[in-house]
């Protein structure tokens, strides 16, 4: 009887491990994971689907019988094509760098453009005199005062003097 958990396990001096088989079948393992394969039917037409898992890419991949609607590795592996062309073709087309050339000449005028209003408009703003401003504040007030202050002189000298107002007749019968 061995034991159970053994820490160093005896290799024979002639023990050569390339002597040992290896997975014979490359479909049934991929580094050490297996590939599943599954049968579906489809309830409606009772239609065989089959696909397989795909470890590689972390993905499944269909047999027979099915479509994807929906690829994202495919969609973005066409993208990083697509761009790869794109920054291929601007590299090389002369036409190309002329446009994009004068579209960033564009842009840099639009851009000094507004630098310029947005400094107009400082100078603007830079040029206004808020005490002036104060003043003719504290003018309207004081206008508004002394006015209130006569009229609240002249009503004392008309209470002083005894000047009445005639009462007229149709004020009463309201």
């Amino acid at each position: 009887m061995s034991e159970r958990k053994v820490l160093n396990k005896y290799y024979p001096p002639d023990f050569n491990p390339l002597k040992i088989p290896q997975n014979a079948e490359n479909k049934d393992y991929l580094q050490g994971i297996c590939i599943y394969r599954f049968y579906i039917k489809y309830t409606r037409c009772l239609q065989e689907i089959s696909f397989k898992t795909d470890p590689r890419n972390t993905d499944y991949e269909i047999e027979e019988g099915a479509t994807r609607n929906f690829m994202a590795l495919k969609l973005a592996q066409e993208q990083e094509k697509r761009e790869d062309s794109e920054k291929e073709e601007k590299a090389t087309n002369p036409m190309k760098l002329l446009e994009n050339r004068t579209q960033v000449y564009k842009q840099e005028i639009e851009l000094m453009e507004s630098l310029e209003k947005l400094r107009d408009l400082n100078r603007r703003q830079g040029n206004v005199d808020y005490d002036s401003m104060l003043l003719k504040y504290n003018l309207a007030k004081l206008k508004k005062k002394i006015k209130g202050m006569q009229e609240e002189d002249e009503n004392t000298i008309k209470s002083l003097m005894g000047i009445k107002r005639k009462i007229d007749e149709n004020e009463d019968d309201g």
